[in-house]
């Protein structure tokens, strides 16, 4: 059956070879796409009638939203047919006495954000993609960001899902209640599952109320290890929203790619952009400024600053946002994983000894949310290295590193998901009973394998 025997309007189905390289990719660069073509649903019933017509005819989906993965989970290798719901983006509905918002699953995340702002609310899952992220990706690899120290993943802030299975059945899940004590919470099944049980067709999402005053904080560090102090510090006397690290390598990518003026007179190992949580009275100030001036004291910091303004703050935030963008040209290999924060400091020296042994003429760079546990570990690929020797070498020092996460019991993937990349190390956080039980409710859901196969596990 031909793709053009769809039962959606012709306009929604595309099939140009410029318009398949575009949307059956994400932000991963080292894959070779190929897929047949791109629907575009705008209604639940078209999802419904894309994986009838893809059941009939055994043809696999490919689920696509702003394409900002960074794990090729919307990659399209093999001829599939990618869904698109680029132009499923409407914000339907609102509750004022519950503060939720009822949305497609293609509006973009920093619309949600304004939204909420525009109605004195917040919806605080907050990350650097949030300009072309879709919300139905977020919560298909529950997605994490900068504050997830105080308001946690995307999971904490979806009360329902109305989605379509590979099955093609019609569920919705949780219908926004707070308490349902009614056996299984299927939404979170379909919270970080990337795509590989059905597509989400509608969300509803829970909105807060902005803190009264946050202060954004640019402190400097000579070493990963007294980050970590820092962090201590801080975390136990103040309330923190956010606490990320980037080292001086990532920032100097930033200030070269984004003309940005630089932070202090000196250049250090490390840095952090804090965002501390104020109730907006003097006595908050003062214990944000003795909280400094103590880890000063500690010798816990070498340098810092407190932004007085807006603009300063936007562009302390900047050098720790922008890090991903500014380092896009040099096609890097990324690690992003997790251990307890507890762990953090034991696993950094132990890491850090297998990185400077594997790579010890390639420029690595660090950043990452330090806060949760979470660390991005970008490997830069050297000039007249090919794309394929780059990622063979990278992935045979994966191992090492993956062995080390393993040891303390952390994530190979801590929020860009498994998808394509990290397919191949999932034993390193899972164990070989949850990845059977994995494959056994994906039968379940998807018992023709037509969502987004080869994702994550192979059946």
């Amino acid at each position: 059956m031909s793709i053009n025997q769809l039962k959606i309007d012709p306009s929604q189905i595309v099939t140009d070879p410029k318009e398949l390289a575009v949307y059956g990719k994400d932000w991963t660069t080292y894959f070779d796409i190929k897929c047949q073509a791109v629907v575009f649903p705008k209604s639940h019933e078209d999802v419904m009638e894309i994986v009838r017509w893809a059941n009939e005819t055994k043809t696999a989906l490919v689920p696509s939203g702003g394409r900002t993965g960074l794990s090729g989970g919307a990659c399209a290798l093999k001829n599939e047919v990618v869904v698109s719901f680029e132009k499923f983006n409407k914000i339907k509905d609102f509750d004022p006495i519950e503060n939720t918002i009822v949305c497609d699953p293609g509006v973009i995340t920093e619309e949600i954000q304004q939204w909420a702002e525009k109605h004195g609310l917040f919806y605080p899952v907050d990350f650097a993609a949030r300009g072309s992220s879709h919300i139905g990706g977020n919560i298909a690899t529950n997605a994490g960001g900068i504050k997830v120290l105080r308001y946690g993943l995307t999971r904490d802030w979806v009360t329902s899902l109305k989605v379509v299975t590979g099955a093609g059945q019609s569920l919705v899940l949780n219908k926004s209640l707070v308490k349902n004590a009614t056996g299984y919470d299927l939404r979170h099944l379909f919270i970080g599952s990337e795509g590989t049980l059905g597509f989400i067709t509608e969300c509803t999402i829970q909105l807060t109320r902005k803190a009264q005053k946050l202060q954004v904080v640019l402190l400097a560090c000579e070493s990963l290890d007294t980050v970590m102090d820092v962090f201590a510090h801080f975390n136990s006397k103040l309330t923190l929203t956010a606490f990320e690290m980037f080292s001086d390598v990532a920032l100097k990518k930033v200030l070269e790619q984004k003309h940005l003026p630089a932070p202090f007179e000196s250049n250090y190992p490390f840095y952090i952009t804090c965002e501390i949580e104020l109730n907006g009275s003097e006595a908050d100030e003062t214990l944000l400024n003795e909280t400094l001036e103590s880890a000063f004291a500690q010798e816990l910091v070498v340098d810092g600053v407190i932004a007085q303004s807006d603009t300063q703050a936007k562009t302390f935030w900047r050098y720790r946002e922008d890090i991903s963008e500014s380092l896009s040209l040099y096609s890097p290999y990324k690690n992003d994983i997790s251990v307890r924060v507890a762990r953090v400091s034991p696993f950094v020296k132990e890491l850090d000894q297998i990185i400077l042994s594997s790579y010890p003429d390639w420029s690595v760079v660090w950043f990452g949310h330090i806060g949760d546990g979470n660390l991005h570990l970008n490997i830069l690929r050297p000039d007249g290295m090919t794309k394929e020797g780059f990622v063979s070498e990278c992935q045979k020092v994966d191992k090492k590193i993956f062995e080390c996460i393993k040891k303390f019991e952390g994530s190979i993937s801590a929020e860009h998901g498994v998808g394509l990349t990290k397919k191949p190390f999932l034993s390193y956080s899972r164990s070989p009973d949850e990845i059977q039980i994995f494959k056994s409710i994906k039968k379940i859901f998807d018992p023709n394998n037509i969502v987004n196969p080869g994702k994550v596990f192979d059946l």
